[in-house]
């Protein structure tokens, strides 16, 4: 075939130019034989020369350069089906010799318009198939080459728009916008099925009757037949079709023509591109062709955007459950929690935490309550160390009046008041044999009865417990049932200490300070990189709990927006959490000295003090204030 550059997009869209022996010029001068009136191209940009073996394309000192296949160009030798983009405007170069059809091919049938139904699977595609592609360019068989290039630049913007939009609604949108530049319907639909069905919802429809992004009925025959034949179909008279032909929503809307193709992802249908017109052989087979790449094309990127969705859906619903309530960090362990909690939340089974104190064992237990299916029911908690065996009893089952001195009146225990949601037992370790005996009751029949009463109530509740001790040692000790151990332990989780996931201590710190800062101060706090190796470089024995504390009091002692480690208590500044009291007061004594020693050379001059000690004056304040000098220096 001759050599030829085809324009795909640009003010010369559709175009073609046979290159020959003298070389082929782009610009906005008015003697380039391809002459494109765009501010961005150059008077003269490009252009295309013959070696007499192969094509050379050269930037000619352009202002904003030449690209083949999105890459900038110098000067570049071109292969078969590169793509030249110069300004705002693309062009399809086209060199090879495409064999002819063998002998016993069957060449592509007539246009089908004629026929009642035609189906195309997408394998059968011609802009699906590069071979049949390249025939048709070279003019061998199917549509003219300009024809071609105006579908090649609608399936181009097409793959654009999957690869830029991420939300289902916008891409669904845009894909339809697209498609109804290019094909003669009246009215369209990116129609998306349910999950887990072959239900159908519209994300996206246009009416150019006027109705345009109100959702119509279409004909679930037809939807049906899409979804099961997995092809696409052009119906070109539903008149004649004696399965649409009874159609109601067809009927209605005086519908002659309809062109559909089926969206089909990895796991199964996805939904279909629907579109209609009133008047019978609106649509050709050419049609049917285009919008069945084009339902290739656009499955994809529909799937992804959905997975997206989904994603984002749980990742809100995790945030909602951890975020909200202080479960925060980004490490490995911090990780593998957040995805026990999105396996465990869904399901009804009992939960045993464990880990040292304060390692956030309640925030764990919120954040699966809060993202289960029993988030707006109540969530209640109850330390069962800090009860006496009589008291906890009645916390937990309730009372009837008179059932004890002191009872005057009846009294609904945590477990009656938890019915349809969650009931938190910290430090269950401590729970006495004869309770753990009645729970474990309740953890089997879901039943038990108020202190005093003798009626049975039926409970409804998810049991989470949490325990910093060695159950199993309890267990062998005698001090905790067997068979409640074993009804708790259904799904366990261990949270790590603070110092083995010190990568959480930045985010942590501040995720505190700004929480205290707003709630004790109305205004944003930050820590300095000098106060944030200090906490990195501590061993936290109180963990979480210890380090919320700790920025707390920094919070509330600190004289501006920003903590220094002078705001710190002098354990965490020491790093080792260990130190002995006496050395701690032989360092607060030294600090104390020479303060005081500073501001006595410095007559009292907080900055000239400051600078002998060669601090900033206000950490010279806050020494001042947290080491309790202020009354030694006002005598």
């Amino acid at each position: 075939m001759t050599p030829r550059l085809i324009a795909l997009s640009g003010s010369l869209r559709g175009s073609t130019w046979e290159l020959g022996l003298e070389p082929l010029v782009l610009g906005r001068q008015s003697d380039c034989q391809v002459r494109l009136a765009d501010p961005v191209v150059s008077r003269r940009h490009c252009e295309l020369r013959t070696t007499g073996e192969h094509w050379l394309l050269r930037d000619l000192d352009s202002r904003h350069g030449t690209f083949v296949n999105g890459v900038p160009t110098r000067e570049r030798r071109l292969e078969h089906t590169d793509v030249v983009q110069v300004g705002d405007s693309s062009f399809l170069f086209l060199c090879d010799d495409v064999p002819a059809l063998a002998a016993g091919t069957v060449a592509t049938p007539p246009d089908a318009a004629s026929w009642s139904t035609v189906q195309r699977r997408p394998e059968d595609v011609l802009y699906l198939q590069p071979q049949r592609l390249r025939a048709a360019l070279a003019k061998a068989v199917g549509p003219s080459p300009g024809l071609i290039a105006s579908d090649l630049q609608a399936l181009l913007e097409l793959s654009t728009a999957v690869h830029e939009l991420q939300q289902v609604e916008h891409l669904a949108a845009r894909i339809l916008e697209l498609l109804l530049a290019v094909l003669p319907a009246e009215r369209g639909s990116v129609l998306l099925c349910e999950p887990g069905t072959r239900e159908t919802v519209a994300a996206a429809s246009h009416d150019r009757r006027g109705a345009s992004g109100t959702a119509f009925p279409v004909s679930t025959t037809l939807v049906g037949r899409v979804l099961e034949g997995k092809v696409g179909c052009l119906y070109t008279d539903v008149a004649v079709d004696g399965g649409l032909r009874e159609a109601e929503s067809l009927h209605e809307a005086t519908v002659r023509s309809v062109l559909c193709a089926p969206l089909t992802g990895r796991q199964g249908p996805l939904g279909l591109l629907y579109f209609d017109a009133s008047s019978g052989h609106a649509f050709t087979e050419h049609h049917l062709e285009l919008l069945t790449a084009a339902a290739v094309i656009s499955a994809h990127g529909l799937a992804n955007a959905q997975h997206l969705a989904r994603l984002e859906r749980e990742n809100q619903r995790l945030q909602g459950a951890g975020l909200e309530h202080g479960v925060v960090g980004e490490s490995a362990a911090m990780q593998r929690l957040f995805r026990f909690i999105s396996r465990a939340a869904p399901v009804d089974s009992t939960v045993l935490l464990r880990g040292e104190s304060g390692t956030g064992k309640e925030v764990a237990a919120r954040a699966l309550h809060k993202a289960s299916r029993r988030a707006a029911a109540p969530f209640l908690a109850i330390n069962c160390a800090t009860l006496s065996e009589t008291l906890l009893e009645s916390e937990l089952f309730g009372h009837e009046k008179g059932a004890f001195t002191g009872a005057v009146a009846r009294k609904e225990g945590k477990l009656e008041l938890a019915h349809g949601g969650t009931l938190f037992l910290d430090e269950v370790g401590e729970i006495p044999p004869a309770l753990q005996a009645r729970l474990l009751r309740v953890l089997q029949e879901r039943e038990f009865e108020r202190v005093g009463g003798t009626r049975p109530l039926q409970v409804d509740v998810r049991l989470i417990a949490a325990t910093n001790r060695d159950l199993e040692t309890a267990l062998r000790e005698g001090r905790f049932r067997e068979d409640f151990f074993y009804r708790l332990n259904v799904i366990s989780f261990t949270l790590p200490p603070l110092r083995e996931r010190r990568e959480d201590i930045p985010l942590l710190a501040r995720h505190f300070a700004r929480l205290h800062g707003e709630r004790l101060r109305q205004r944003a706090v930050s820590l300095s990189p000098a106060a944030l190796h200090a906490l990195e470089s501590y061993d936290w024995p109180g963990n979480v709990r210890q380090l919320g504390n700790v920025v707390e009091r920094a919070v509330v002692l600190g004289a501006d927006e920003l903590i220094q480690p002078e705001d710190l208590p002098d354990e965490v500044l020491e790093g080792g959490g260990a130190a002995s009291s006496h050395f701690q007061a032989t360092v607060t004594s030294t600090k104390k000295k020479s303060i005081l020693d500073a501001m006595e050379k410095a007559r009292g001059d907080y900055r000239e003090a400051a600078a002998l000690l060669g601090i900033h004056v206000n950490s010279l304040h806050r020494l001042i204030r947290n080491l309790g000098l202020k009354s030694q220096l006002s005598r």
